[in-house]
């Protein structure tokens, strides 16, 4: 089974302002409420290409129902722990002449409820797949990804880590399974500036020397960039559409990835099907469905 951790998912109230002026009263031309956070929109991917998982996280108030239910509405079972303190945050992203964001704090998680999530993760079995994404609220520790996988060393789990910075080089030394980093994350790590596919291989296989078995680098228009863990190289331009909605992209090439490679077991076939299915994402107001990423994998493999 798949597992996705979203320690602080929100209800992502995403508008449209036709030319936002501040200091005045603005109307939308367009809104959509959808359950946000990275961990559930890897698992909202993953149901579009017919693999099942389960979100875990934590959620408060009505607006953490509401989450639970957009959630199960797409057919998805998840096992949120309610830590009946506040409310899960509502976060405002807004698209005008620029994109905005405002992102919510979400409520008060406290010690037993981190346990309830250790217990939960304690019952994983060996060929499990646990996709720890995001950032980690201020009521929690710091160190919660190491946390995590320091306590889950023993398992034969295959970890997924999509995370910034020192969270992210922090979960190496377990050797997870999989990063994502883009090329702006993984320029800030080794302070350098990465702009082409071939300027970020050498930082990627260091990331590889630090402890990740795979290294998948999104470069949004550019495209992508995976190490894998046989040393093989893989680089492709991106897939051509208009871009309408990069929230999620990212999240998007990780289910992606997951989906090809369970299907195939190939790595080249994992990468070319995660590059699409991001894209997919980024050229739509919602995340990928199976039909627009499989077009897109035509196009891509035909040259097109």
């Amino acid at each position: 089974m798949i597992y996705t951790v979203t320690f602080n998912p929100s209800l992502d109230y995403i508008i449209k302002v036709d030319d936002f002026k501040t200091g005045e009263i603005n109307r939308t031309s367009d809104e959509k409420i959808f359950a946000g956070g990275k961990g559930i929109n890897v698992s909202i991917v993953l149901k579009n290409l017919g693999h099942d998982s389960v979100p875990l996280g934590f959620v408060a108030g009505f607006t953490g129902r509401e989450l639970v239910k957009r959630i199960e509405d797409l057919g998805i079972s998840s096992h949120f722990i309610d830590v009946g303190n506040g409310y899960s945050r509502i976060n405002v992203k807004m698209r005008s002449n620029e994109e905005t964001e405002i992102n919510g704090q979400g409520p008060k998680i406290l010690d037993g409820h981190i346990e309830e999530l250790y217990a939960i993760l304690d019952g994983l079995e060996d060929d499990d797949i646990l996709v720890i994404s995001g950032s980690v609220p201020n009521t929690l520790p710091g160190d919660m990804y190491e946390r995590i996988l320091k306590r889950l060393e023993g398992k034969k789990l295959r970890v997924v880590v999509d995370a910034e910075r020192d969270l992210l080089v922090k979960s190496l030394p377990y050797h997870p399974f999989l990063i994502k980093p883009n090329n702006k994350e993984l320029g800030q790590i080794f302070d350098v500036t990465l702009k082409t596919r071939d300027e970020v291989v050498p930082y990627a296989r260091k990331l590889q020397d630090m402890g990740a078995r795979n290294v998948l680098i999104s470069m949004a228009g550019e495209g992508a960039v995976l190490i894998s863990e046989d040393g093989e190289v893989y680089k492709s331009e991106a897939p051509k559409g208009k871009l309408v909605n990069s929230i999620g992209a990212g999240d998007s090439m990780v289910a992606g990835f997951l989906s090809g490679y369970l299907k195939t077991g190939d790595y080249h076939e994992a990468f070319i099907k995660g590059l699409c299915t991001g894209s997919a994402s980024a050229f739509s107001m919602e995340l990928a469905t199976e039909e627009e990423v499989n077009k897109l994998m035509h196009s891509l493999t035909q040259g097109e």
